[in-house]
């Protein structure tokens, strides 16, 4: 009988090949990525916004067209009920622009500034008169009286702005005035009596009674007067302040509800009216109570001008004790805050538009051939100032240096700054000069800025 059945062998050395195919197993599937679908979602989405971003950028200008329409709105509501509210207040003077206070009255402590403590400001006095050496000894302005009218003098280098108020100087007149002498002649406005400036007499007489003064000026309406803060009860009986207007300011002033009263005062301030003005230029028009205090005020030893952008904020006396009694000076000014050439003053000066090219280049051409070098530094300090405060004594040299500061504004531009160094470079009597630093200037006066500009003059 035959055995139908097989026989499988069993051991355990099977073939490689064979055991690799029992071992394996079958390859799992890849599962899709559960980001596709988002990937999907999110190139439509772009393709959508690629299409229609046009309208998409449409409807959000117009919706914040509506909401700048809707704060508008509010502040027209606000400002129209506040004014109502106002207007129910006949004492009240309601201004379309709202004034930004800023510094205005702020008293903090000086920083570079070093004043006598109250007490002793409250017993300070005016020094006697000291016997030193004085380089001059008469100081004469020449008048209409002094010189014959000479009308081709008006030619020179184009000058159109010298006048009656001023005088007609010649070139050759400008360098004899810088030879310092025993007696000095010089050009120092009020030349005739028809040149302008007027002041009437009431004023006059109160301008004559100051031995010492502050004074400002606004001229065209361009500022509000700012009052004096920080003196002492001693300054006020002993320091005039004087502040000169227009009649465009006298009108604008009014307008705001500022009115003088009966005995010509605002406040601490003396305001002083002045008609007929000189020149078109406002700015010229304010060269005389900054730079001519000593012609102004005959009778005063000691003047501080604050420009009118300015709130003056320390006791007078206690400042000519620190910038001029302290340290044996005349004059004090403060150095500039941002350069210290007069020819980089120049081209900041075109640069800023503050005068036209033509204007500058005739004023730096002439001091360059007159020699004025181009030092950065006068005796250690910077040979360029910022003048909106100037502290002195009245001397015949400081009262000359005035003058001769003054024609050379008149002459050529009338930012001021420019001419200084030279002025100062060529006068060379006048040593004993205090150039403080601007951290002291700034103790001195609030800055407030100018609020509006002035308006020119129509006439010549």
């Amino acid at each position: 009988m035959f055995n139908n059945s097989v026989s499988i062998p069993v051991t355990e050395d099977l073939p490689d090949e064979f055991g690799g195919k029992m071992r394996s197993r079958p390859r799992r599937k890849r599962r899709k990525s559960e980001f596709r679908g988002k990937s999907e979602l999110a190139n439509r989405t772009c393709k959508q916004l690629t299409r229609w971003w046009p309208v998409l950028l449409f409807v959000a200008a117009v919706l914040l067209l509506v909401f700048e329409a809707s704060k508008l709105g509010w502040r027209s509501s606000s400002i129209k009920s506040d004014l109502d509210t106002r207007e129910k207040k006949p004492n009240v003077v309601v201004s379309p622009v709202k004034k930004s206070e800023g510094n205005l009255n702020r008293l903090d402590a000086p920083r570079c500034l070093k004043l006598l403590p109250p007490e002793e400001l409250e017993h300070l006095d005016f020094p006697h008169d000291k016997d030193s050496f004085v380089p001059i000894k008469k100081l004469v302005y020449i008048s209409q009286n002094d010189t014959p009218f000479d009308k081709t003098s008006q030619q020179e280098m184009g000058i159109t702005r010298f006048n009656q108020f001023t005088g007609y100087q010649t070139l050759n007149q400008r360098d004899q005035s810088f030879k310092v002498n025993e007696t000095a002649c010089v050009h120092c406005g009020f030349y005739s009596e028809a040149g302008g400036f007027t002041i009437s007499k009431e004023d006059k007489s109160f301008m004559n009674s100051c031995k010492s003064v502050v004074s400002t000026c606004t001229f065209g309406g361009g500022d509000d007067l700012h009052q004096p803060i920080g003196m002492s009860d001693a300054s006020l009986q002993k320091v005039c302040y004087v502040a000169f207007w227009d009649e465009t300011t006298l009108a604008t002033q009014e307008a705001q509800g500022h009115v003088i009263n009966k005995d010509g005062f605002i406040g601490k301030w003396r305001i002083v009216i002045v008609t007929n003005l000189p020149f078109r230029d406002q700015r010229l028009n304010g060269k005389i109570p900054k730079m001519l205090a000593h012609r102004l005020f005959p009778n005063a030893r000691y003047s501080i001008w604050v420009d009118s952008k300015s709130q003056f904020r320390r006791d007078p006396l206690g400042v000519f004790e620190s910038l001029l009694w302290r340290s044996k000076s005349v004059f004090a000014i403060s150095e500039h805050g941002a350069r210290s050439s007069v020819y980089d003053e120049a081209k900041a000066v075109v640069k800023k538009n503050k005068a036209t090219p033509e204007e500058v280049e005739i004023q730096i051409t002439q001091y360059t051939l007159d020699g004025l070098p181009q030092d950065k530094r006068f005796n250690g300090k910077k040979a360029l100032n910022e003048a909106s405060v100037i502290v002195r004594e009245h001397t015949s040299v400081t009262n000359l240096f005035m003058c001769l500061w003054f024609n050379e504004v008149v002459r050529f531009t009338s930012r001021d700054q420019l001419s200084f160094p030279y002025v100062l470079w060529r006068v060379k009597v006048l040593k004993n000069i205090n150039m403080f630093p601007v951290c002291t200037r700034k103790d001195l006066v609030n800055s407030m800025g100018h609020l509006r500009k002035a308006k020119p003059l129509g006439g010549g």
